[in-house]
């Protein structure tokens, strides 16, 4: 991709003017020292004027572990969470890995040979921390846990809080039944006492503060979403069942008019597919589904992607760009991104239309 002028140099403070981002969606993307940007399954945070995209290192040889040679999933040694800051949104600098992986201590959540993905950063005003949660398993992802971790500075070092699984003895606000005709809580009601399976995952801080983790649970089945604690730090307890038995995955959130619209796929691995969109009046649901937002050339496959964020962009309202990643299965550090405009019809249904090359404005 090729960007503007970045707006002198990289500061935590607003810049008065930076210009426009050529987007060449798919292309390899370079930072400010001409490196591949490498962040992938990744989530952008702004603040003070200053976009921050963090996301997966992928680096060194792609492999087939053992342990996930059953469901032929490709893997790379965890490098840690990665951050980049920008004014335009074009020009990134690396800000470096701001959550490393644990090289020397093999039983560690952070351990390299263990799973560390798409982080999400969202800021806390009571406490004045970023926080972010991500999704920690093992090899064989088996453990589908939440990662917590803190930092005073949106360019980290973020500090390691723990891992879990979110609402351990809690009931979902809807559908607690043991016996239901088509078996889908049984997942919900095994892992009842010990935490909800959480994989692929998303964060989104509301307007009145409040701030929301979703995820695939129940076996990738179906997807909670979970009201946070007020410091963002642990569920509070309040969690909804949400596109039961639908297993759809990689949720991205965004907010416009009042109500609430999620991008996801389905559950096929590295290999892409049609995207979906939904709608609710409520965070925690009833959640419609609209179908796949996306048109024009490679729609039916997302344009070889798979959703990991909406971002909305600073100071213009309905403004909002769909990023997503290309997988590059063989070769994981080559995965590649896919940034398109966002916008919603006259019936409020999300579109995201093919652009080979595109310009973005940043806003403040």
């Amino acid at each position: 991709m090729k960007s503007g002028l970045l707006c002198a140099a990289i500061t935590a403070v607003s810049c008065a003017w930076a210009a426009p981002a050529v987007i060449e969606p798919g292309a390899v993307w370079l930072d400010t020292q001409g490196r591949p940007i490498n962040a992938h399954g990744g989530g952008l945070l702004h603040d003070r004027g200053i976009y921050y995209w963090y996301g997966e290192v992928k680096q060194g040889r792609t492999y087939l572990p053992k342990v996930n040679q059953a469901w032929g999933g490709t893997r790379v040694i965890a490098g840690g969470i990665s951050c980049y800051s920008s004014a335009d949104l074009g020009a990134w600098k690396n800000e470096g890995i701001v959550l490393p992986s644990v090289a020397d201590d093999p039983d560690h959540d952070l351990a390299c040979e263990n799973v560390i993905e798409r982080p999400k950063v969202i800021y806390n005003a009571r406490t004045k921390k970023f926080v972010m949660w991500f999704h920690q398993d093992s090899p064989n992802y088996a453990a589908a846990r939440s990662g917590v971790a803190v930092s005073d500075l949106p360019t980290g070092p973020f500090t390691y809080v723990g891992s879990f699984r979110p609402n351990a003895g809690k009931r979902p606000l809807n559908g607690t039944e043991r016996n239901v005709a088509d078996g889908s809580n049984e997942a919900l009601v095994r892992d009842l006492s010990g935490g909800q399976m959480a994989r692929d995952m998303t964060l989104f801080a509301d307007d009145d503060g409040k701030a929301y983790h979703f995820y695939a649970s129940e076996d990738n089945q179906t997807m909670h979403v979970s009201e946070l604690s007020d410091d963002y730090l642990q569920p509070a307890g309040r969690y909804a069942r949400i596109f039961v038995g639908r297993f759809m995955e990689a949720p991205a959130v965004f907010k416009r008019g009042g109500k609430y619209y999620l991008i996801a796929s389905g559950c096929t691995g590295w290999e892409p597919n049609a995207a979906r969109s939904a709608v609710a009046d409520n965070i925690l649901g009833p959640w419609t589904e609209l179908g796949n937002p996306c048109r024009g050339a490679g729609a039916e496959l997302t344009f070889s992607g798979q959703s990991t964020y909406v971002l909305p962009i600073a100071g213009q309202p309905g403004r909002f760009v769909a990023i997503f990643d290309q997988w590059n299965k063989w070769d994981l550090e080559d995965s590649r991104y896919v940034w398109l405009p966002l916008t919603l019809d006259n019936d409020g249904q999300p579109l995201i239309e093919w652009q080979s090359r595109w310009t973005l404005s940043p806003g403040r």
